[in-house]
């Protein structure tokens, strides 16, 4: 299952990819925030919540289909998130009065169709990543080096997966000496301002 962060105007929305059954799941309180046009997180958070609980009382199956998956917030930290696929959201959707209910609806279908096409031609991938580096500024020298680089590091860790390398301290000083030659800085650099050792496995 892929990660990955899709921008609605001004939105942030967390959304996950099953691989297995090729669908989106989207954040709901995220979509919700869209709906109602609410800046603040909490609140829309808090909407939701009550909305929930009123479609749970209705019998609705638009929230028994929703599942929990563990996504990033604003703080870095991953909680248990409600997400819902395209079609569970089309339900909820219509339980919130929007005047962006249609605009959703439709970005919606868009991105379920740039999958589609992404799927049978990777390069549109590479053409929406570069549009999104160029939204935030970057410049065609950064989004070269940095396409340049992950094709790198994916030939060379497919590479050494291959050739038993294992993923421990070999593979992140491998990895690290990738990193440096891309972009001059080591990863144990940032790290070591904090104290932390890049080379502690999680618990």
């Amino acid at each position: 299952m892929k990660d990955n962060l899709a921008i609605f105007e001004n939105y942030q929305i967390r959304r996950h990819y099953d691989e297995d059954h090729d669908v989106w799941y989207f954040s709901v309180v995220d979509i919700i925030q869209v709906l109602i046009q609410q800046p603040k997180f909490q609140a829309a958070r808090n909407y939701w919540k009550v909305l929930k609980n009123r479609l749970v009382k209705e019998g609705s199956e638009s929230v028994t289909k929703c599942n929990r998956l563990k996504l990033e917030a604003a703080d870095g930290k991953k909680y248990l998130t409600d997400v819902a696929s395209p079609e569970t959201l089309l339900r909820i959707m219509q339980s919130v009065p929007s005047p962006k209910a249609e605009t959703i609806k439709l970005w919606l279908a868009k991105v379920g169709n740039e999958r589609m096409q992404e799927m049978a031609d990777p390069s549109r991938s590479l053409d929406r990543a570069r549009g999104t580096w160029k939204k935030h500024g970057r410049s065609e020298k950064w989004i070269q080096q940095r396409m340049m680089g992950q094709e790198t590091r994916n030939k060379l860790t497919d590479y050494w997966k291959n050739n038993d390398v294992k993923e421990g301290n070999e593979f992140a000083i491998l990895t690290n000496i990738i990193h440096q030659e891309w972009s001059d800085i080591s990863i144990r650099t940032p790290l070591r301002t904090t104290g932390v050792s890049p080379w502690v496995k999680a618990g």
